[in-house]
């Protein structure tokens, strides 16, 4: 839009005269519809008939026709004004931002964050943190999306009123971004951001891969208990057996 030059008065005046015309051609098609469409026949006769009758058929299509050419009126001049509106909004935007930039300009120089205003977002799919919100009034960016493999971006700190960044949903295989802090009394603290719903889903699989080896240690330490334990000490009595036959002897 810096490149856009937009007049939004004359728009605005073009619009009035446009309401204008459609009320004037509505007005004189009103007029006109009862002495068209309901038109008597000049004599007795059916030649008479049949021609007031063509004539009031004329008329009730042209009302017809009439009645869409004023909708798509209506349509263009409630067009014109969306679009003048458009441009003095986008007019008013552009003016504010540069306003801020100028403002903000000292503050991004020193401290790496806004006066006023909310933080940047990060660029999508990089993982790049959120900026922080303005120091006065502001909320934080939001964290971008991380890459697969890659964590997401952590959210902006917010500003003494506003609300900390949300954070970065995580590629896969990642955790999300914290979500951004509230430096404030007014200021709130953004929830972190969840992971990839594979990461999760490879989460569980792992959890019940555990379970199930649990399981199967219980198992076999129970069957190991349950069998008959061999004589550990067998080869101790023999030897004292033997002992004892020769002291015998």
């Amino acid at each position: 839009m810096s490149f856009l030059i937009a007049a939004p008065d004359p728009l605005l005046a073009a619009a009035g005269d446009l309401m204008g015309i459609g009320s004037a051609i509505d007005s004189a098609n009103e007029t006109a519809a009862v002495p068209t469409t309901k038109l008597l026949a000049a004599a007795g006769d059916e030649v008479s008939a049949a021609i007031a009758t063509l004539f009031n058929t004329y008329a009730e299509e042209y009302q017809q026709l009439s009645a869409q050419a004023g909708a798509f009126h209506d349509h263009f001049v409630r067009t014109l004004q969306a679009g003048m509106s458009s441009y003095a909004s986008a007019e008013t935007a552009n003016a504010a931002q540069q306003l801020l930039n100028v403002l903000n300009a000292p503050s991004r120089a020193l401290l790496g964050r806004p006066m006023i205003g909310n933080g940047f977002d990060g660029a999508p799919g990089t993982g790049q943190a959120g900026e922080a919100g303005g120091l006065l009034f502001g909320n934080g960016g939001n964290g971008a999306s991380g890459a697969p493999g890659q964590a997401g971006g952590a959210g902006g700190d917010a500003g003494l009123i506003g609300s900390g960044g949300i954070g970065g949903t995580g590629g896969i295989g990642a955790r999300g971004g914290n979500g951004g802090a509230g430096a404030g009394c007014w200021a709130t603290v953004a929830p972190a951001a969840p992971a990839d719903r594979r990461c999760r889903r490879q989460w569980r699989q792992r959890l019940l891969l555990r379970r199930r080896r649990s399981r199967r240690a219980r198992r076999h330490r129970t069957r190991r208990r349950q069998r008959p334990q061999p004589d550990r000490y067998r080869h101790r009595r023999h030897r004292a057996a033997r002992r004892q036959c020769v002291g015998n002897r």
